[in-house]
C-alpha cells in the first residue's frame, strides 16, 4: 500500500541513474511505448530512500552496492493527473504525485540492469541517453517535473564541469519550467 497524503498526492521516489559517460538510464514501459526514469511509491512508515533501494531493486534489478547515492532533490516535487487518469473509485483519491528524486552514479556494469526481479515488471527494455532527453520521452504532464528534477541535481551531475544546456530542440514551455524551478 502506497502512502497519499491528505491533499491527495501520492508519495513516491523517481531515480535518475547516471553512467560514467553522463548518460541517464530510461527505462520502456513494460507493453507500452512510453519510457521513464524509473521511480515507484513510498509505503506508510518506508524512508524516502529505503523506498529507493526498493525502487531501484524491483525495477532494474540493481543493489546498494551497484550504486553511489550522489544527491537528492530538497524537497518534494509534485505533479498533478490529468482528470481521465484520476480513478475516483479509490479512496483515498489520488490526484498526483509527489516526489522525492535521487541522482545515483552507477559503479557496477550496466549489465546488470536487469527486468526480472518482480513478478510483474514496470519495464521491458531501458537505454542510456543524454541527459536532458529523458523529457521528451516522458509522458506529457511528467515533463515539468522531469525538468525541475534534472535541474536541481544537474550541479551534482557535473560537479567538475558546467552542466550541459538544455537542446535546442526544446519547447519554449519546457525552458519556462526550467526557469521556474
Amino acid at each position: 500500500m502506497d502512502f497519499i497524503d491528505a491533499e491527495g498526492f501520492r508519495a513516491n521516489v523517481g531515480i535518475i541513474l547516471i553512467d560514467g559517460a553522463a548518460r541517464v538510464l530510461i527505462g520502456g514501459r513494460r507493453g507500452r511505448g512510453g519510457w521513464q526514469f524509473p521511480q515507484g511509491g513510498i509505503r506508510p512508515d518506508e524512508q524516502a530512500e529505503t523506498a529507493m533501494f526498493r525502487e531501484l531493486h524491483e525495477e532494474v534489478g540493481l543493489e546498494p552496492g551497484d550504486v553511489q547515492v550522489v544527491g537528492s532533490t530538497e524537497g518534494w516535487l509534485r505533479y498533478r493527473l490529468p482528470d481521465r487518469f484520476i480513478r475516483r473509485e479509490q479512496t483515498p483519491l489520488c490526484i498526483g504525485q509527489k516526489q522525492r528524486w535521487f541522482l545515483l552514479h552507477l559503479t557496477a556494469d550496466a549489465q546488470r540492469v536487469r527486468f526480472d526481479c518482480t513478478t510483474e515488471p514496470e519495464f521491458d527494455r531501458c537505454r542510456w541517453v543524454d541527459y536532458w532527453r529523458p523529457v521528451k520521452e516522458v509522458v506529457y504532464f511528467k515533463r515539468p517535473v522531469y525538468v525541475r528534477a534534472l535541474k536541481e541535481l544537474a550541479p551534482l551531475a557535473f560537479p567538475d564541469v558546467a552542466p550541459p544546456p538544455p537542446p535546442s530542440w526544446w519547447p519554449r514551455r519546457w525552458h519556462r519550467a526550467l526557469n521556474d524551478g
